[in-house]
């Protein structure tokens, strides 16, 4: 789907935003079977059997599961310490579920932020990344450049009293390209990534180079150019005294001369947003 036209992207995303609720919906079904004492290896595999039993076979990486002060990647100094762990939730600890499955050739890598009880910190996390959503958006569409819009995040996160826990992830990638895949019969991984879908990665990353843009939204010279024609999985995500939270979802991005054909989010009948939908009604009946 590099630098794809308008009409070549609407041809596919049914099939984006059918993987990507597939996956919203399977963190919905784990969380709700979440309990004190399990373990995020255990999340994890809740999450790859729930998947697997609706027919996913591919992976761009296999799930993910964060609890406690690893949701905000408290001390993460290296990239095995993403990999679930034998950490046990408790009551009143967030959690972060992420995965990103290929499913008939279309991929997705969402994020779902939750928490085992009431924890108003995580609560004002969740809360606050809406303006976070609407603030992407906007400047995609005025074409800013995507380390300035990283470099906008970063500053919203400050003057809201976060930390960018985004940052933490390799390259600091707050977002990254993705694309189709061919479905194949055998499909291996390399480090919990599946191999094709890396190819794919790092070939539009050897092409971007050429052509100066890069497949990563980072906070670096490369990621110094307009957003690229093509979907994009962003995931901002906020940290404060060792809770964190995000959300992960598609954003689409167009040659379209029309402010709101040009960028948009994919789905907005997801987790987060209905929470704040739901939300800002309470607020007015109030």
């Amino acid at each position: 789907m590099t630098t794809a036209t308008t009409g070549e992207l609407a041809a596919d995303l049914r099939g984006f935003r059918e993987v990507q609720r597939l996956s919203y919906a399977c963190a919905e079904a784990v969380a709700a079977q979440l309990k004190p004492g399990v373990t995020e290896r255990e999340a994890a595999k809740m999450q790859r059997d729930w998947l697997h039993e609706r027919g996913v076979r591919d992976w761009f990486h296999r799930p993910f599961a964060w609890f406690g002060d690893r949701t905000a990647f408290v001390d993460f100094k290296i990239p095995l310490q993403f990999f679930p762990t034998n950490r046990r939730l408790e009551a009143g600890m967030p959690f972060i579920l992420d995965m990103a499955p290929v499913y008939k050739g279309h991929t997705a890598d969402i994020g779902y932020s939750g928490c085992l009880g009431l924890n108003p910190v995580h609560d004002k996390l969740l809360a606050d990344l809406e303006d976070h959503r609407e603030l992407i958006l906007r400047e995609v569409r005025e074409r800013r450049s995507l380390r300035e819009i990283y470099e906008d995040v970063d500053r919203l996160m400050v003057r809201q009293g976060y930390a960018n826990r985004h940052r933490a992830y390799p390259f600091g990638v707050i977002a990254h390209k993705i694309d189709r895949v061919k479905e194949r019969r055998w499909s291996p991984t390399l480090f919990g990534f599946g191999t094709q879908s890396l190819k794919g990665l790092a070939s539009d990353a050897i092409h971007g180079h050429r052509d100066g843009w890069s497949p990563l939204w980072s906070p670096y010279k490369f990621s110094d150019h307009p957003p690229r024609p093509g979907l994009w999985a962003v995931e901002p995500h906020l940290g404060f005294r060792g809770t964190g939270a995000k959300f992960e979802e598609i954003l689409v991005v167009t040659d379209s001369k029309d402010p709101e054909q040009s960028a948009f989010w994919l789905d907005d009948d997801l987790p987060h947003v209905r929470r704040w939908a739901e939300t800002e009604a309470e607020g007015k009946a109030a």
